[in-house]
């Protein structure tokens, strides 16, 4: 998923690029003008009203399958509904590139109109004045039903009381496991470990005949893993690595030093999966090939597991030690300032209609990630889906458990305080102890400024 944080130098390259290429983000002004030329009096007036308005809509392609039909393939869908209407949408490579992309958009005052955009950048787009909250919108339509999402992902859309975006491309962290390998290791393939004494012995049973048991990617945003581990490692239920209003950092107490050490322990003192950091987007190859057993990974990839995995395989809760967790992850739909008000009305009929029930049960029957309301599980084509596809249900199920990913201001630089010690602890480069004073230290000094 990766997701973020090192893009200050490239951003300023964007900008560049974006000034000399417009992004159809112009003001009320610009809006008018380009409805025609040649024509004058009540005939232009006439013709502008007959413009659609045209918003720009960017979507990060980050995960394995053809997400970008799917999108163009809702987008046509709306735009049938609302011919008054046109999306263009924008596809940005990663989630990294993403970011990049829209704060260059931002900073040059050409920004996406509607833009799919970590949920964790919620702090880090409030820091630099780049979208709207949505409480007015919300209100005026009360056919949206707000409450109909589900609670763990509507956390992390707030901050000061008000709201900024919309769930829309959800996760959370699963367990994917062979069954063939299982029956061949002589454990039983509907018997998943859940527990981290499980996860170790099956992971040990598992790797033989120049198999792996079991693959925790390390190198894209380790600090998503690592916060899956905390959580269960935590007494308190509600145990955090950060503060709740985005201006503090938890990341060195004894029980995350104990997490951490686990995740070394897997390799280096169990040999239950390879030694040093694991490649995010590599795991999910390396189980589809049969090369691991297991993986702990986004329930964005379910899909793509499904239709390429040539072997019966299930799913289930991410193992448990002192309790289940597991942070959200993916993306919520923002809208930008620096655009006029007809085009940030539009971003929100396609916001509205995107999240809808239907569309919410289609974009995750497509993609594997969860359907973010409660009613898209009561459609006909989710009811169907899962009735044949149960696996999906299980990162829904795994809700209960789930909490708000790392998000702070000033996110890529604390974000990468945490990541960059934690891959030098999965590499043998420091202790877990050292790993996590060091994180905190950093993650501290980029945090003063919000705290004075």
């Amino acid at each position: 998923m990766l997701k973020r944080g090192k893009f200050a130098l490239i951003v300023m390259a964007f900008i560049l690029v974006m000034t000399g290429c417009g992004q159809g983000n112009g003001s009320p002004s610009t809006d008018s003008a380009a409805s025609g030329t040649g024509t004058e009096g009540q005939d232009t007036k006439e013709q502008t009203a007959k413009e659609p308005v045209e918003i720009s809509f960017y979507y990060p392609v980050n995960v394995g399958g053809p997400l970008t039909k799917v999108i163009d393939e809702m987008s046509n869908s709306f735009m049938k509904k609302h011919p008054d209407i046109k999306v263009k949408p924008v596809y940005t490579g990663n989630y990294g590139d993403n970011t990049v992309k829209i704060q260059a958009g931002v900073m040059s005052k050409q920004p996406p109109d509607a833009a799919v955009m970590m949920s964790t950048e919620l702090y880090s787009m409030l820091d630099i004045g780049a979208i709207v909250p949505l409480d007015d919108f919300i209100a005026k339509d009360t056919d949206f039903k707000k409450d109909d999402f589900y609670p763990a992902f509507v956390e992390d859309t707030q901050a000061d009381g008000h709201t900024y975006s919309v769930p829309f491309q959800r996760s959370t962290i699963i367990l994917y496991y062979n069954k063939d390998m299982f029956k061949a290791a002589g454990l039983d393939p509907n018997k998943p470990p859940a527990n981290w004494d499980e996860l170790v012995k099956y992971a040990q049973k598992l790797n033989r005949d120049g198999h792996v048991g079991l693959e925790i990617p390390g190198n894209d945003d380790s600090y998503w893993m690592f916060q899956m581990l905390a959580r269960q490692n935590a007494t308190d239920p509600k145990q955090s690595i950060m503060g709740d209003d985005g201006r503090k950092a938890i990341f060195n107490t004894p029980e995350n030093v104990e997490a951490l050490q686990f995740w070394i322990d897997l390799s280096r003192k169990y040999k239950a999966m390879p030694e040093g950091i694991i490649d995010w987007a590599g795991t999910p190859t390396d189980f589809i090939e049969g090369k691991t057993a297991m993986m702990l990974h986004t329930s964005g990839n379910l899909t793509n597991v499904k239709n390429n995995a040539k072997f019966d395989f299930g799913v289930a809760f991410a193992p448990a030690n002192k309790q289940y967790g597991s942070p959200t992850g993916g993306g919520n739909l923002y809208i930008f300032k620096d655009t006029s008000s007809k085009k940030q009305e539009a971003a929100w009929e396609f916001i509205k209609y995107m999240t809808a029930p239907e569309q919410a049960a289609l974009f995750s029957t497509s993609s594997g990630y969860i359907g973010v309301r409660k009613s898209a599980y009561e459609t006909e084509a989710m009811k169907n889906y899962t009735a044949s596809f149960p696996q999906a249900l299980i990162a829904r199920d795994q809700l209960e458990h789930a909490f708000r990913e790392l998000s702070t201001h000033n996110h890529g630089k604390v974000s990468s305080a945490l990541t960059n010690q934690i891959q030098a602890a999965l590499a043998g480069k420091t202790d877990a102890a050292s790993a996590l004073k060091a994180a905190q230290a950093e993650a501290e000094k980029q945090l003063a400024h919000f705290n004075k």
